[in-house]
């Protein structure tokens, strides 16, 4: 079994509700959820005029594939109304696989662990939260060290 850190989000509608039904529906198709963050309230990344999101990580062990879980977690997406119209567009729901293991995959559809993941606030305070030791496998350092050294200012509040 492979230790796999997920990112929720959303800024569309009941935000709680999608989060809530994603992590439902992750453990029915996926894995049990394991560990989850605290929800964290943070200001849209990329794109500053839409809503505010809420955000959370979990974290899973599952024996699946990182193409599987990345096929399964597209379908819950789609099964929540996610539309993909516009990059850092707003959504009912986003899930991201921040980390699979210490696996580094890149491919067209696939870049484990998430390419921007040590950049944003919204992703390191949760993960944080949840995770703090754990060992980035290209950056080679640990979660806190990490945020530590982040840059981004957008505002993250613990709810």
């Amino acid at each position: 079994m492979i230790n796999v850190f997920l990112l929720l989000g959303s800024n569309l509608g009941d935000r709680r509700l999608f989060i809530n039904q994603a992590i439902k529906l992750i453990a029915d198709d996926i894995a049990p959820v394991l560990k989850a963050s605290s929800l964290y309230e943070t200001q849209a990344w990329g794109k500053n005029d839409a809503p505010d999101y809420l955000n959370q990580v979990v974290a899973l062990q599952t024996g699946l594939s990182p193409q599987n879980v990345l096929e399964r977690i597209l379908h819950i997406e789609n099964m929540l109304g996610r539309r993909r119209q516009e990059k850092w567009g707003s959504r009912t729901i986003d899930i991201d696989i921040l980390f699979y293991g210490q696996e580094i995959v890149n491919e067209p559809a696939l870049h484990i662990p998430h390419p921007e993941l040590h950049k944003r606030r919204f992703t390191l305070e949760p993960l944080a939260e949840i995770a703090p030791e754990f060992v980035h496998p290209l950056l080679n350092k640990n979660i806190l060290q990490i945020k530590s050294e982040l840059k981004d200012d957008l505002i993250v509040k613990k709810l």
